[in-house]
């Protein structure tokens, strides 16, 4: 599937929230407490209508033959161009809780900057993005400290789980010749420049949390080239069963 450069970029974004958000939605029901099956539902929600918003824009620009359904169940796994970090497996609550700390961080420091994007659409969704990516990484940035400085064996599942997941991270800051384009442009948000604002919010938050950030050491890339790991498949499988078996169904 050919898209148009903004509109790739945009699907690029809407991907990465789409599949945390699938990832998120599998805690209903089974998160430790009410509370927090409830928080981790309703990030869940507004990662799906960011998602939303992001398809529906791509899809806009190529006519009306393409919408955000379309996008979202009716592509392979080599056409979805989300971060492999997002497309992490859930695991314990720590796994989850540090995967969605480490996205939020970037989701801030991201939305913050497209807000001013030349592309008023982009910077529409950013608007609106950004005041639920705040209260997202309060969450998550609260749970890794009473995590990281709760019992032996939280504090431990914490650091395994930063450990596990740190060499996705390096990802978030690769820029390829279409962000650096729409960056020159000012359309796109250059994710090189997001780097240093996210190290630092980690940095802080894995001190707070009595943890510590992995040496440097060699980091996964292609998400956003559709090279992913092998954990998006069975995840897509899932989430498009309905769609692909009952086809063009309205409800």
């Amino acid at each position: 599937m050919t898209l148009d450069p903004v509109a790739t970029y945009s699907l690029r974004l809407g991907d990465t929230c789409l599949v945390l958000a699938q990832r998120l939605s599998a805690w209903c029901g089974h998160a430790p407490e009410l509370e927090i099956d409830l928080a981790l539902a309703n990030i869940g929600l507004d990662l799906l209508g960011q998602a939303r918003n992001f398809l529906t824009y791509a899809a806009g620009r190529e006519g009306e033959h393409l919408d955000e359904d379309r996008l979202a169940f009716g592509r392979d796994e080599r056409e979805y161009r989300n971060l492999l970090l997002a497309e992490q497996p859930n695991g314990d609550f720590a796994e989850t809780l540090v995967r969605q700390y480490l996205l939020d961080a970037w989701h801030v420091s991201l939305f913050s900057r497209l807000v001013e994007s030349k592309d008023p659409q982009l910077a529409a969704i950013a608007a609106k993005a950004i005041k639920e990516v705040r209260y997202h990484l309060r969450f998550s940035r609260g749970w890794l400290v009473r995590l990281g400085n709760g019992t032996e064996l939280s504090q431990a599942k914490a650091q395994s789980a930063v450990n596990k997941l740190w060499r996705f991270s390096g990802e978030m800051f690769v820029a390829d010749e279409l962000e650096t384009t729409l960056a020159e442009q000012g359309i796109a948000v250059d994710p090189r420049g997001l780097k240093a604002e996210w190290l630092q919010e980690v940095t802080a938050g894995l001190s707070d949390a009595s943890l510590q950030a992995p040496a440097e050491q060699p980091y996964r890339t292609g998400g956003k080239q559709g090279l992913h790991t092998e954990h998006l498949g069975p995840l897509l499988a899932e989430m498009q069963y309905l769609q692909r078996a009952y086809p063009n169904q309205q409800w």
